[in-house]
């Protein structure tokens, strides 16, 4: 078995045992591969790429081929506990109506989303005048799938704009670090944020 990433693993953390989870965007199925076989949910997925739905059903998770832009709408109201979105928000085209997808078909909604407002990324912009490349966002602007450049502090703005709440936050590392702070150092500091969200 290999070891589940960091960041996925924060994740994987806020998930009861035993809940009904949809994860939209879930790559190879690490992270819904884990929750099935430690915490006993009822797992699905949706991937957008053929190789990632090959990788899944390979691994005996249940996962279409979709894309959160155009697919959500088909799920009934509250159909699971828990709707994953991990990294994946920044890379969609219409986030306002994803987000609100999310939280119409899941009691809880996780979503993860790389910090571009992060020292490091403002400085590289700032410094070299060019769309910053760093660890955390390991992509140039030209081959990125990342089209809204988004902060935790932009998405607080949806989220309470949204009128949702922010049942929790956990902004962290790279490598999975949790940054104990308050959303507004957690926006310089931190190269991911992590929500869990509900109506």
């Amino acid at each position: 078995m290999t070891e589940l990433r960091p960041d996925l693993k924060l994740i994987a953390d806020l998930v009861e045992s035993g809940s009904r989870v949809l994860d939209v965007g879930c790559d190879d199925g690490a992270l819904l591969d884990y929750l099935v076989r430690e915490k006993n949910v009822d797992g699905r997925g949706i991937e957008i790429s053929q190789q990632g739905v090959n990788d899944c059903v390979a691994k005996g998770l249940f996962v279409i081929q979709g894309d959160a832009d155009n697919d959500l709408a088909e799920y009934p109201d509250e159909s699971f506990d828990y709707v994953i979105l991990s990294k994946t928000l920044q890379a969609v085209h219409r986030p306002q109506l994803v987000l609100s997808e999310l939280l119409r078909i899941g009691k809880h909604a996780v979503v993860t989303i790389p910090n571009f407002g992060q020292w490091k990324v403002r400085m590289s912009l700032a410094m070299r005048g060019r769309m910053p490349v760093t660890k955390a966002l390991d992509k140039t602007w030209y081959n990125t799938d990342n089209i809204h450049f988004c902060t935790i502090l932009d998405l607080f703005d949806l989220v309470e704009a949204e009128g949702f709440k922010v049942r929790e936050f956990v902004p962290h590392r790279r490598d999975g670090t949790r940054l104990t702070m308050g959303r507004t150092r957690a926006n310089w500091h931190a190269d991911q944020g992590l929500f869990l969200l509900e109506r």
